[in-house]
Parts: structure tokens; C-alpha cells; sequence
């Protein structure tokens, strides 16, 4: 039975009347609330600032980051998800036929392209149609120039590209919300959401979702800060951070354990630094905790 963490969102209540039934109002109710979300955000996902940040956070090496500055632990990031992703994949791509990965909330595509290094397809999907056509780009054209801001107004030019080796004809990207995945999405060997779950309006609608897209024997990577902020999550809809009822502490990796407990084994816990830049000066350097589920035999 899939896990709620409370059974109203009374703000989505207070303006819309959002119940848990069937019908075309109900349905057109809860497209209505996403469409309103989606346009409120626009500006948060959709600037080209934000876009150069994630090519340089994916693509940037030495020639643009002052590695002096930069523990070298959190460089690479997206590089070391999908390593950690192809890790704990390797019996599966030995006997298993299901060579499919996805890459939910992919951002501007490298841990895609890396995942394509031995998935024969990989899925990247991510909220952004910026992000989205940047990744194209990519894959079409092989590199994409972007600019980082060293300070003010003063910028500088870098070019992202796809390693080497890579068959990106892999790789295929499509805006979407990781909580409302289509339902013909398929099955996957193994599922990277990585920094996604305290992004999401609803994350235990997407993590309910994984047991069904995960086949038996496969991998689930998530990463994340724990970083819930109402600013994208409605309070009673954190997975953690929170006094529960009990008086106690929740935390969003207790939480994880209770959703995905049913269906999937934790197997490997890692810390995972990585730094994202602003300015020459200026990176935030945050530590994400990374969790790595396999899916149960039954």
C-alpha cells in the first residue's frame, strides 16, 4: 500500500479543493494546481543564469574552477552519481536483458550521458524545458557554450561537452514532473534521482511510484541535502526536518526507509560533496547523502 505522510495538503485544500478521488473534475482540479506551481516557478527553473550555473556545476574542470578554492571531493558530481548508479549495476547489465536507466530530474544531462556508458537507453527527464534543451543540444551537437560569472557584470566563455566514447544515440530527454511520471514510462534496471526528493511539491507520490518502475534486482540512487524549504515543499508534505507526533525528530532519511522499506533493500549509504559556483569567490559547497536501494524479489 503506498505510504502518505498526511492525508490532506490543507493549503492545496484551502485553494482548490484537491481530494484523493476519481473523476474529470478532480483531474482537471489537480492539472489546474500543477499548471499554477509550474508558472510560479517558471523564474526559479527557467533563467539563463541558473542554466550556465548547472552547465558549469555539470561540465566545468579545472580551466574554470580554482581548484584551490574547491575541495577536490566535490568536484564531479553528477560523474560520481551515475559511477555509484553503474557500481551497483553490474550484475544486473551482466544477466539481466532490462538495460534501461532513468535519470529523473536530470538538470543539463551529464549523469545521463554517463549512465549511456553501459545502459543501452537511458531517460533523462527533468522539470526544466531549459534544462531539457540544453541536454539536446548536447546530444545533437556535442558541446554547448555557457558563461560563468566571475564578478558583477564581468563573465567568462566555457564550452560543456560529452566525454568522449559516449554513445549519446542513448540518450533521449523530455520535460516532465517527477511526481505525475507518464504511465507508460516502462521499467528500469536503475533509477537515479539525485537532489530531487526536496525539490518536489509531493516527494511521497514520487517515491511511491518507484517500486513500480524499479524491476526486481534493480538499483535506486538518491541523493540528497535534506534540504526542505516550503519555498518548493508545503510543510506537511516534507519527508523530514520536522518535530513528528510523537514529540520525536523526523528525518528525511527515516523517512525513506519507512516508504521504501517494503519494496527495496538499503545496501549502500555514501557522503557526496559537491560545489556549486557562482562566482569566482563564491561556491556553495554542500555535503548530500547518498542512498542506494535494490529492489526486492517480490
Amino acid at each position: 500500500m503506498p505510504f502518505t505522510i498526511c492525508p490532506f495538503d490543507h493549503r492545496v485544500i484551502a485553494a482548490g479543493s484537491l481530494s484523493i478521488t476519481t473523476g474529470i473534475a478532480v483531474f482537471t482540479t489537480y492539472k489546474w494546481l500543477s499548471e499554477r506551481r509550474r508558472k510560479a516557478q517558471s523564474n526559479v527553473y527557467e533563467s539563463e543564469k541558473l542554466v550556465n550555473e548547472y552547465l558549469a556545476f555539470h561540465f566545468a574542470n579545472e580551466k574554470n574552477i580554482r581548484l584551490d578554492l574547491i575541495p577536490a571531493s566535490a568536484l564531479d558530481f553528477p560523474k560520481r552519481c551515475a559511477d555509484l548508479c553503474l557500481k551497483h549495476s553490474e550484475t544486473l547489465l551482466k544477466f539481466n536483458s532490462v538495460s534501461r536507466a532513468l535519470d529523473i530530474g536530470c538538470a543539463v544531462g551529464r549523469s545521463s550521458f554517463e549512465l549511456a556508458r553501459k545502459f543501452q537507453e537511458v531517460i533523462g527527464i527533468d522539470y526544466s524545458q531549459a534544462f531539457v534543451d540544453a541536454c539536446q543540444q548536447l546530444k545533437d551537437q556535442d558541446s554547448r557554450v555557457y558563461f560563468i560569472t566571475d564578478e558583477g557584470e564581468l563573465t567568462t566563455g566555457c564550452s560543456a561537452k560529452v566525454a568522449e566514447g559516449i554513445d549519446k544515440s542513448r540518450c533521449s530527454f523530455q520535460q516532465g514532473d517527477a511526481c505525475d511520471l507518464p504511465h507508460d514510462i516502462g521499467k528500469f534496471g536503475c533509477v537515479l534521482a539525485a537532489n530531487l526528493i526536496c525539490r518536489l511539491h509531493t516527494p511521497v507520490d514520487f517515491l511511491n511510484r518507484m517500486a513500480d518502475l524499479v524491476i526486481p534486482g534493480g538499483i535506486l540512487v538518491i541523493t540528497s541535502p535534506y534540504t526542505f524549504l516550503e519555498e518548493f515543499t508545503p510543510k506537511s508534505n516534507w519527508l523530514g526536518g520536522y518535530i513528528g507526533k510523537d514529540n520525536k525528530p523526523v528525518t528525511g532519511k527515516m523517512t525513506l526507509k519507512k516508504v521504501l522499506g517494503p519494496a527495496f533493500d538499503l545496501v549502500d549509504e555514501v557522503d557526496m560533496p559537491f560545489s556549486i559556483r557562482e562566482t569566482a569567490r563564491k561556491n556553495q559547497l554542500t555535503v548530500a547523502e547518498a542512498t542506494v536501494w535494490r529492489r526486492k524479489n517480490v
